[in-house]
């Protein structure tokens, strides 16, 4: 099972969501919120390193 980061620069529509589950429907999904104030950094990296896969959106 492969994993894989999805990165949103900002808030995405239901248009976005739907297309990464349809790309991800058999591997795991960890969505991260880059526009998050509270954005946890060093967790970013450990993630981007961690996956196979990292996914952004504009």
């Amino acid at each position: 099972m492969e994993k894989e980061l999805h990165l949103l620069r900002s808030k995405q529509g239901n248009t976005v969501m739907d297309l990464t589950k349809a790309i991800s429907q058999e591997g795991q999904i960890t969505l991260m919120n880059l526009y998050d104030k509270d954005l946890d950094w060093s967790k970013l990296v450990d993630d981007i390193f961690s996956h196979d896969k990292v996914i952004c959106w504009w």
